[in-house]
């Protein structure tokens, strides 16, 4: 990207309201998470490389699309975000950022981020749905890093309340009315791609880490930057290091989110419609 990040998020933003209409509320989906985005009705999909300056999604489980139409049963649009890019593929942050500036920049205003990660709790066990309270920035960048554009957002922006505390209600009230189990918790970010060792997982446990991935952190920041709210939810696919005798496989990701599939679907809608169907 040879653009600087608001001219380029213009330029995408342009080519996407060229197509359609923003939707209030748009979703970013993590590994093995797309059913959401094939759930939705009267659907328009682009594809990433039909919007400018999107990179290319290279990892298994994230489709590389995004996807504007219908909640299931009649509610309003949304845009799902089927993929995205990270730091261990070798992106610079820019990249990794660059769909969250845009959704801002076509006039989206709350954007939930969804991940796959590992439960560092004895609660959290594969199949749990974990709503992010609050997460720990461990993957050595920050999006903000470098001369600050104010017409993007504030040098220093506050994010004692990264994790919109009434997004979370919605979350969990929710989650209540439609009777899928949500834990909550605070997530950590590293850079991956390698998983923990045990030694990392016990730090973490000690930081006050719930559950652990890849992603996320830095697209949360850049989206409150942008002034964006933001809410949550990682899908605990596995046991994190040393806490199970399994091995940490990829396909094991793919599997487990696979199987929680219609429950992280039916959350997603319930909470989606109260948010993009309510008054700004």
């Amino acid at each position: 990207m040879k653009t600087d990040p608001r001219q380029a998020a213009a330029d995408a933003a342009a080519s996407l309201a060229a197509r359609c209409a923003a939707p209030r509320a748009a979703v970013v989906l993590g590994s093995g998470l797309g059913a959401f985005a094939d759930a939705l009705t009267d659907a328009v999909a682009i594809d990433y490389a039909d919007i400018p300056h999107f990179p290319e999604v290279g990892v298994a489980g994230h489709a590389g699309r995004m996807v504007v139409g219908n909640l299931p049963g009649g509610g309003p649009r949304v845009a799902a975000l089927a993929g995205r890019v990270h730091l261990y593929e070798g992106h610079p942050i820019a990249h990794v950022v660059h769909p969250v500036r845009t959704l801002a920049a076509w006039g989206v205003d709350t954007v939930v981020f969804t991940n796959a990660a590992g439960g560092m709790r004895p609660h959290l066990q594969p199949g749990t749905l974990m709503l992010i309270t609050d997460h720990i920035n461990l993957s050595g960048q920050n999006p903000l890093t470098g001369p600050n554009d104010d017409a993007l957002g504030p040098r220093f922006p506050d994010l004692s309340a990264a994790y919109d505390r009434d997004l979370c209600a919605t979350f969990r009230a929710a989650a209540e009315a439609v009777g899928v189990p949500l834990e909550a918790g605070v997530y950590v970010g590293l850079s991956g791609p390698s998983y923990e060792t045990p030694a990392e997982i016990r730090m973490l446990q000690i930081l006050g880490g719930d559950a652990v991935g890849m992603s996320t952190v830095c697209e949360v920041i850049a989206a409150r930057h942008v002034g964006l709210r933001v809410a949550g939810v990682s899908c605990i696919t596995n046991a994190a290091a040393g806490l199970s005798d399994a091995l940490l496989d990829h396909a094991e990701v793919k599997e487990t989110a696979d199987r929680v599939r219609d429950a992280f679907v039916t959350l997603l809608t319930a909470a989606l419609g109260r948010i993009g169907g309510a008054a700004s």
